[in-house]
């Protein structure tokens, strides 16, 4: 037995190291490899140093996802989910790698959930140290798909959020706008609205900058997360090695990051975008109120109930019949208040009234509008400050919070009554699977407050009598000689208080020199220049027929004062004195686009300033279509509603045939209007078919705005040769037809005289004749604007470049002529030829002159063409590697020109880029180390077999000299005898 028991060692150790081998779990996977949700307690993939698993979460009763999660964390909190909003059953269903590439998770029923649309032989699936998981080609080592590329509603470090990315919870969103702003937004189908960073405040106080393109975010592994609109924040265990962290929009709305406790399993939060959880919009739903008692939850207004107690994003609905406005008694006779004290609502103003308003004003106000559901009135340095309130949305309650809401309810309504038999037939109970929604009346919140209030006076003054008398006089005269500073909690009054301000009739008259110097007229008013008391100079618009007395007039108020927007022209004020209805804008001093594009005695406009004019203005139309908290339809874009600043920035103006599309209205996504508006030649076909109107009226619009930018003439101008006025649909078809030959060089604006980016002019006019469809294959400006950004910063075609430098007089007779010729002839006659004609027959002059050439020109011209198509390739790709060279760089370029506009913030933005670069570049370095782990370590494996190979042999060699080694010793031992 002794002699046996090396034999039996080295067996043991073998079986064991097979043993160990095979059922370590594998952080790689070829094609054919499958999980069964049954066995959902075992990983699908763990990454090389097992900080990531990846398999089958639970997502509730019977319901499963496949997701990425922390090994170590206790709880199994996924930071990746293939399938967030379709769980499969927890019988039958399976995530598969199939034989042809894909990764596909397959329900009960055996029907494909969520794949990763990925095809090819000699594929494998792998789960990095980053928790990326990962789809590549072992040959090529190229990544065809993986999960950093798709996040859910969590970043981990390393992985990047960019201008293609969301991280979406349900109804909120972590995403960058067209302006390069790392916003969070509340999109649901009943309302829209931004809430981070503070939409008080525009982008520059709020800390962010608008002037780097690059739009990425990254959260790094000391706790820092980095954005390139210069927005930096750090956890609160920053730089303590070793601990796992992530960054997650929670369904609360909030954006936090959370660091993982190694010795507990947990997570703690190590860093928040809003301290109060009730910032965010959305929390509550219509007509609740967000509060803290002490922990956060919803309130129905009084004389409202809930709509479903398991889900109060639905809200609250009133709990009684709401009067005909078309009610012959009196508004007085019909309605009267309910106050909720300490409590706000943000947005859906239907109304704004400041300056030396009092409360009886105030409330006449709101009874006399059919749309007012309720007004906020509050004390602001000795005067009040009234806001009548559309919808009730985004509400909240605050102690801190000075000021009042009052709720219009029908006279005969018993709020209390009705609120306390509905509290009471409810019971005292717990709801411990969903949140806890209980009504609210006057009482309510009065009581909760006195009583607390009560319970401390009599026990802090048994312990320190008259002390306690001391400190509450000395506390209320503070908190009285300072109730005039609005607390952070008062966010949607800050930017009113600083910026808009009512006006007299006077004041406005003796700033106008009795409207005297006149900038324009439009179909809602007259436009003058007026100078204030303090020296800024303001345009004052003179509304005229405004109709319905005073609802258009509050209504346009109303839209421009709570829009902010770069190219959006911003309103200081207003004034409503009997029939005199006026408006104060901000004045903007290079006038308008028609007095830049179309007059001839004038500079001409170059071409990056109408790209940049183009580019502004479909982002301020997309902001007004998707981005404003109610949807808003421009309905008369021309270039006379397109101001220039200074620096010929775009600013959108005249919203006075501007109309709000509802969102809870019948019509969905379009608007009812009594008759048709706009410019003639910039209306869209609908206007005339008696069809609802949306936003895409808009975007015909901007794309005959954009095609006469390009172009330099009004392009609803156009004639035959009769005189005969051409259709918009003649005119697009005509062009068309030019663009299908990829050379748009003739459309161009002659005076230009070939100083243009021609990639960015053929763009311009496919958008263009894009918006011009039919509206149900329009694009949305927000496509048109993402899809004039791509374009952006492109310099000339290095080959046109080189022949404009080499050969000047050739391109002005060849290519620059017809263009010219486009401008002249629709500026020297009456009837302007339309660009296709014009085109058409400068290419059959062309083609004449070519064939009536001496044939050795003409040789010496092909011989020229020839080369030129040769030399062409090569500046072509030498054009994409600079383009490949410039990307690499475009972070600091861009930060040096955030450095430039901005001085005072020149070295936090460097550092701040530099640190996002060295980042990148971190990442960069971590993936390749990651892949180059995985080939050693694959390596490694099979090295580790062929030694278990070897071994195996060295050991049947051991058994088979064992036999003759006792022989040996055994003639020994009889020689020794």
């Amino acid at each position: 037995m002794q002699r046996k028991s090396p034999r039996l060692a080295i067996l043991i150790s073998l079986v064991s190291l097979l043993l160990c081998s095979s059922a370590s779990a594998q952080h790689t996977l070829g094609a054919g490899s499958s999980l069964s949700v049954e066995d959902h307690a075992r990983p699908f993939l763990v990454s090389p140093n097992a900080t990531f698993s990846c398999g089958f979460l639970e997502a509730g009763n019977n319901a499963f996802s496949f997701s990425v999660w922390y090994t170590d964390a206790a709880n199994k909190t996924a930071v990746w989910t293939a399938n967030p909003d379709a769980a499969v059953n927890g019988r039958g269903s399976r995530i598969s790698f199939r034989r042809d590439g894909g990764l596909a998770l397959s329900g009960a029923n055996g029907t494909t959930v969520w794949e990763s649309k990925t095809s090819g032989s000699g594929l494998s699936i792998s789960l990095l140290d980053s928790g990326n998981l990962v789809i590549s080609d072992l040959s090529s080592r190229r990544t065809l798909w993986q999960s950093f590329d798709w996040p859910t509603d969590t970043l981990v470090p390393s992985q990047q959020l960019t201008k293609d990315t969301t991280l979406v919870a349900r109804y909120f969103y972590l995403y960058y706008d067209n302006d390069n702003v790392l916003r969070l937004r509340y999109d649901s189908p009943n309302m829209s609205s931004i809430y981070w960073p503070n939409p008080d405040y525009g982008v520059f106080p709020n800390g962010r900058t608008l002037y780097n393109s690059s739009r990425i975010a990254v959260l790094d592994d000391t706790g820092v997360f980095l954005s390139s609109d210069n927005l930096r924040v750090v956890a609160s265990d920053l730089g303590r090695p070793g601990v796992k962290r992530r960054l997650t929009i929670d369904p609360d709305g909030n954006l936090r990051i959370y660091s993982l406790d190694s010795s507990t399993g947990g997570w703690t939060v190590t860093w928040a975008a809003m301290a109060q959880a009730c910032s965010a919009h959305g929390l509550c739903g219509r007509n609740a109120i967000c509060v803290y008692q002490p922990s956060l939850r919803c309130l129905c207004v009084p004389g409202h109930e809930t709509v479903d107690r398991h889900d109060w994003r639905q809200g609250c609905r009133p709990m009684y019949s709401v009067p005909n406005c078309s009610q012959a008694a009196p508004p007085e006779q019909r309605f009267k208040f309910v106050e909720v004290p300490h409590t706000d609502f943000y947005g859906y103003d239907v109304g704004y009234n400041a300056s030396s308003d009092t409360f009886e004003h105030c409330k006449k106000l709101c009874l006399e509008m059919c749309s007012c559901a309720a007004f906020s009135y509050r004390p602001f340095e000795g005067r009040g400050v009234c806001y009548l309130k559309g919808f009730l949305y985004n509400g909240y309650t605050s102690p801190n919070f000075n000021g009042n809401i009052y709720l219009k309810v029908p006279i005969g309504f018993d709020a209390s009554a009705q609120s306390v038999s509905a509290r009471s037939s409810e019971g005292l109970t717990c709801n411990p699977d969903g949140p806890e929604i209980v009504q609210g009346t006057p009482d309510t919140f009065r009581a909760s407050r006195n009583n607390a209030k009560w319970s401390y006076l009599f026990a802090f003054a048994g312990v320190l009598g008259v002390l306690d008398i001391i400190f509450i006089g000395t506390s209320w005269w503070f908190l009285s000689s300072k109730q005039s500073i609005p607390s952070s909690l008062e966010a949607g009054y800050r930017m009113v208080t600083g910026q808009f301000r009512r006006f007299t009739y006077r004041e406005l008259k003796d700033a106008t020199g009795n409207f005297k110097e006149e900038l324009g007229r439009g179909g809602s008013g007259v436009v003058y220049r007026g100078v204030l008391d303090k020296g800024k100079v303001v345009a004052v618009k003179k509304l005229t027929n405004v109709a319905g007395g005073d609802e258009e007039f509050w209504a346009e108020m109303t839209l421009i004062g709570r829009i902010n927007h770069i190219n959006l022209v911003r309103i200081w004020g207003f004034c409503s004195q009997g029939k005199h209805k006026l408006l104060v804008y901000e004045y903007v001093e290079n006038e308008s686009l028609d007095r830049h594009l179309f007059d001839t005695d004038r500079t001409t406009l170059p071409w990056r300033e109408r790209y940049r004019i183009a580019l502004g203005t479909a982002r301020g139309l997309a902001y007004l279509h998707h981005e404003c908290l109610e949807w808003v339809v421009h309905c008369d874009v021309k270039p006379e509603n397109i101001l220039l600043t200074r620096e010929f920035d775009a600013k959108i103006a005249d919203f006075g045939l501007a109309k709000l599309s509802k969102r809870d209205s019948a019509a969905g996504d379009s608007m009812p209007l009594s008759h048709m508006r706009g410019t003639t030649g910039y209306m869209a076909p609908e206007w005339a078919l008696n069809v609802p109107i949306n936003a895409k009226v808009d975007v015909y619009s901007y794309g005959v705005v954009l095609l006469e930018m390009v172009m330099g003439c009004r392009v609803c101008d156009q004639t035959t040769a009769g005189g005969e006025r051409l259709e918009m649909s003649q005119i697009a078809q005509a062009l068309r037809q030019v663009v299908a030959t990829g050379n748009v060089v003739p459309l161009v604006d002659g005076r230009l005289q070939g100083q243009f980016n021609p990639r960015q002019a053929l763009e311009m006019v496919r958008i263009s004749l894009s918006c011009m469809e039919d509206r149900t294959n329009r694009p949305t400006m927000d496509d048109v604007a993402k899809a004039l950004t791509a374009c952006d910063d492109e310099d000339e075609h290095p080959a046109y470049s080189l022949l404009l430098t080499i050969f000047p007089k050739f391109v002005a007779n060849n290519l620059i002529s017809t263009s010219r010729s486009s401008h002249l002839s629709s500026h020297s006659i009456s009837h302007p030829r339309p660009a296709a004609v014009v085109v058409h027959d400068h290419y059959t002059r062309q083609q004449r002159k070519l064939d009536a050439m001496d044939p050795s020109l003409k040789f010496l011209l092909d011989e020229f063409n020839r080369r030129f198509d040769d030399h062409d390739a090569k500046w072509e790709q030498r054009f994409t590697d600079l383009n490949c060279d410039r990307s690499a760089h475009d972070v600091i370029v861009d930060c040096r020109f955030a450095e430039l506009a901005q001085p005072s913030t020149v070295i936090d933005q460097r550092l701040a880029d530099l640190e996002l670069v060295w980042v990148n570049q971190k990442v960069d370095v971590t993936r390749r180390l990651s892949d180059l782990k995985v080939v050693r370590i694959q390596q490694i494996s099979d090295e580790r077999d062929e030694w278990v190979a070897e071994l195996e042999v060295a050991a049947a060699d051991i058994n088979a000299w064992i036999p003759e080694l006792e022989g040996v010793v055994d003639d020994l031992k009889l020689e020794g005898n």
